[in-house]
């Protein structure tokens, strides 16, 4: 009988577990900013954000992983140092990584509405992990080319290519991630 009460969990509000795992990917979205690993080829630098980004969207699902990132976002705008290099402000949004951070908002968004297909396929996962990152890293390129103006080449070699090896890694971690937590978080999210 005890046993049956201590492996018994009680989530006594969802809304409340909702909006604190709102919270924590926001924090964890944060604390990624701050890993960071500045490449002297390209104004973007390396970071751990994309990990906590594709989690948000496959814990939370499409609109509050969307959100998520949006109040991260909205965080860094209102002042709060929270975007790489402690940087903050609106006109943060309008240096090189801008376009990363706006890709944030749709990878998470992305990953939260096909989540539910991959049922336990882990190479499905593992796929849309990637896709979702490769939306991450494409909205990159497309405001460094609107920023800078550069070729394709040139951008390939700022905005996407030296940053797959570490993404695949973190994506690798993410889909661990999510296959060991998602059966005792579904009853939450």
């Amino acid at each position: 009988m005890v046993g049956v009460i201590l492996k018994k969990e009680i989530i006594v509000n969802k809304a409340l577990c909702r909006m604190l795992g709102v919270l924590t990917f926001i924090i964890l979205t944060s604390l990624g900013a701050f890993v960071r690993i500045p490449l002297p080829f390209t104004p973007v630098p390396i970071t751990l954000q994309t990990l906590f980004v594709l989690l948000s969207g496959a814990f939370l699902g499409s609109n509050l992983g969307a959100i998520t990132q949006l109040s991260y976002i909205l965080l860094g705008i209102w002042g709060l140092p929270i975007f790489t290099g402690a940087g903050s402000g609106l006109f943060y949004l309008f240096g090189p990584t801008g376009g990363y951070l706006f890709g944030f908002i749709l990878a998470s968004f992305f990953i939260g509405r096909f989540i539910k297909s991959s049922k336990n396929n882990l190479l499905f996962t593992f796929g849309l992990f990637c896709l979702a990152d490769l939306i991450i890293l494409s909205s990159g390129v497309i405001w460094l080319r609107f920023l800078f103006g550069y070729n394709l080449i040139k951008l390939l070699f700022i905005g996407l290519l030296p940053f797959i090896p570490g993404d695949l890694l973190k994506i690798v971690v993410a889909v661990g991630f999510y296959a060991r937590l998602k059966s005792r978080l579904k009853e939450v999210f």
